[in-house]
């Protein structure tokens, strides 16, 4: 566990060698979530980033998203925590607001970045108009302690992709999910659909049913509510 870095994604990248490694700091101060966006880590809360080189295409490496989120889920529920599910495509909510965010990406060739937050001690404000309010926890699981879990639950799932494929994370993730048959927003790059979360695909793809018919979508930040 390391005292402060700039981000833990960053310093995971740079010690990535042959083997996984995982890095876990007290504090952050370059953190930064999807499209860019800061990560606010307040004292006592989870900073944690995984590095390896897994197996599959880059369209597969993905749905480690869907296997974190899982892996997550099933170690904070280890430490007796309830009211988990599981947002589309890389978040865990605690009774409906936001505890964990998760943020993959792929700095060169082969290489994947696992980041997590999980607001173990306290909730930052929330950063984005229509964003789902923050949530945490109490402070009484150390972020080492949670990391002891996290990682043979997040290698466990990794080995149940590698050997079975999606189709079992599928199942168990959609047993999780927040929102599911329930109004959504996704917002793209360059428009919004507006539909009912229908599933997730084959190939991780949020699903919705529009009026204009059926849509895959395979990116976007999902909002609860028509």
């Amino acid at each position: 566990m390391l005292d402060t870095v700039g981000s833990t994604s960053e310093e995971a990248r740079v010690r990535a060698g042959n083997g996984p490694v995982w890095v876990l700091a007290c504090h952050q101060t370059a953190a930064r979530g999807r499209r860019g966006r800061p990560w606010s880590m307040p004292e006592g809360n989870f900073a944690a980033s995984l590095a390896w080189h897994p197996t599959g295409s880059p369209a597969e490496h993905g749905l480690r998203s869907f296997t974190a989120s899982l892996a997550l889920a099933e170690a904070l529920e280890a430490f007796g925590v309830t009211g988990l599910t599981l947002k589309w495509p890389n978040d865990v909510l605690r009774h409906g607001g936001k505890l964990a965010g998760i943020l993959l990406e792929s700095p060169a060739p082969g290489l994947l970045v696992l980041g997590i937050g999980v607001n173990l001690a306290a909730a930052p404000e929330a950063v984005e108009a229509g964003a789902l309010s923050p949530a945490a926890l109490d402070g009484s699981i150390a972020p080492e302690a949670l990391l002891d879990v996290l990682a043979p639950a997040f290698a466990a799932r990794e080995a149940q992709l590698v050997r079975d494929g999606f189709g079992p994370i599928r199942e168990d993730w959609l047993a999780r999910a927040g929102g599911l048959g329930g109004p959504v927003t996704a917002r793209l790059m360059t428009r919004e659909v507006r539909g009912t979360f229908a599933d997730v695909d084959e190939v991780g793809h949020l699903v919705l049913d529009t009026p204009q018919g059926r849509q895959h979508l395979p990116a976007g930040d999902v909002f609860f509510g028509g």
